[in-house]
């Protein structure tokens, strides 16, 4: 599969062609770049499996449990390697794909609504954090920038794995700040991380 990405003439054809397909999209009013377009077009299905081995998904699980333990918050983590076609064509944005991950995860079904996703799409190196109503009147949004500018720093290094670590316990502080735990809690959310995959 790398050596298909290294050859001149399949980069070429992919050129050409999405040349056409981004000259189409400007003409319909879309938002998106050559170098976005690329950059996802690019990006294949193992690097995720590279950035996030079966250990690091499990340290990220184990980091999720842990901080739930302090907190009467939910976490969900939630990584996909690069959009689509249509959805580069359509412009759709990091952040607008977080709020469908979060829908489709169901996030947002929490007893106190207070579910929160974290949301990597690696194409973009882009973090997003999702956070319901619940946690959205507590926590302003610059503190969730905060922690998404933090990982963004430590994937740009390629340290996938500290990044994600670093932000459930960015977010399990501030869900500890603002949600401390009352007594024995239930799970509602599953704690495992989640490949996105189309």
């Amino acid at each position: 599969m790398a050596s298909v990405a290294a050859d001149p003439v399949v980069q070429a054809g992919l050129a050409a062609e999405v040349a056409v397909l981004v000259a189409a999209a400007h003409r319909g009013g879309g938002d998106m770049s050559y170098l976005r377009v690329f950059k996802h077009l690019l990006h294949f299905p193992w690097q995720v499996h590279r950035a996030f081995p079966a250990r690091t998904m499990h340290a990220i699980e184990s980091a999720i449990l842990n901080t739930e333990q302090q907190h009467a918050g939910e976490l969900r983590f939630a990584v996909e390697g690069a959009l689509d076609l249509p959805e580069l064509l359509r412009g759709v944005t990091a952040r607008e794909r977080a709020l469908e991950v979060f829908g489709n995860l169901r996030v947002w079904d929490t007893e106190y609504n207070n579910g929160v996703l974290i949301y990597l799409l690696m194409a973009d190196h882009d973090v997003e954090i999702i956070a319901d109503r619940g946690m959205h009147q507590r926590i302003a949004t610059g503190e969730w920038e905060n922690v998404c500018r933090a990982m963004e720093a430590l994937l740009r290094q390629g340290q996938y794995e500290a990044a994600v670590l670093q932000g459930v316990a960015l977010v399990g502080a501030l869900l500890q700040q603002h949600y401390p735990a009352l007594g024995e809690k239930r799970n509602e959310l599953d704690n495992r991380p989640v490949v996105v995959k189309h």
